[in-house]
C-alpha cells in the first residue's frame, strides 16, 4: 500500500464517498486529480481547431452563454461545456471512434448532458456554420423548464409572470 502525499490526503478527505453523488461519480480522489491534471494539460496545449472555436465561445461571446473548455465530467473530459444549458460541444479529429463516442455520449446523457459534435474540418473551414449549429443546440436547451416552481423561483419576474400567468406583486425576492 502506498502512502499519500499531504495534498493527495487532503483531496481524499474532501471528496465525497464513492456513491456517484457530488463531484465523485464513483471516482476516487486520485482519479479525479489525474483527470483534472490531464484536462489542465489539454487546456494548455489545445489543437488548432479547439483554439479557433474557443476564440468564438470564450467570454460569453455566443449570445451570452458561458463555456468552459476541457471540463472534467465523471470519467470524461469534455472539449467545451455550457453548464447552464447542459450542453457539451466536442471537436472531433480523424482519430475518433464512433462506437466509443456513442457510449461516451450515452454516459454523459445519463448525467443530464446533451453532446453535439463538430469536426476539425468544419471548424477550420466553416466557423459560421459551426456557430449556427451550436447556437441552435443552445436555443433548444434554453426552452422553459417543464415544471417551473409556482413562485417563479429562479426566474426573472417578467419571465415568471409570462410562463405562469401570475402576478408576483408582494412576493419576496
Amino acid at each position: 500500500m502506498t502512502s499519500l502525499s499531504p495534498t493527495d490526503q487532503a483531496k481524499r478527505l474532501s471528496t465525497p464517498p464513492l456513491q456517484g453523488r457530488g463531484r465523485g461519480w464513483g471516482l476516487s480522489a486520485l482519479d479525479i486529480a489525474e483527470l483534472q491534471s490531464r484536462a489542465r494539460q489539454m487546456r494548455n496545449n489545445p489543437t488548432e481547431p479547439e483554439k479557433r472555436l474557443w476564440r468564438q465561445l470564450s467570454n460569453g461571446q455566443l449570445y451570452g452563454h458561458k463555456f468552459r473548455r476541457q471540463q472534467v465530467i465523471g470519467w470524461f473530459i469534455a472539449d467545451f461545456v455550457c453548464a447552464s444549458a447542459n450542453l457539451i460541444v466536442e471537436v472531433d479529429g480523424d482519430t475518433h471512434e464512433e462506437t466509443a463516442d456513442r457510449a461516451r455520449d450515452k454516459a454523459l446523457a445519463e448525467q443530464g448532458y446533451r453532446t453535439v459534435r463538430v469536426s476539425n474540418h468544419e471548424v477550420m473551414t466553416n466557423m459560421d456554420g459551426v456557430l449556427a449549429f451550436i447556437s441552435e443546440a443552445l436555443r433548444q436547451a434554453d426552452g422553459p423548464h417543464p415544471n417551473p416552481s409556482p413562485e417563479g423561483e429562479g426566474l426573472k419576474r417578467v419571465e415568471a409572470q409570462k410562463l405562469l400567468g401570475i402576478s408576483l406583486e408582494g412576493s419576496v425576492g
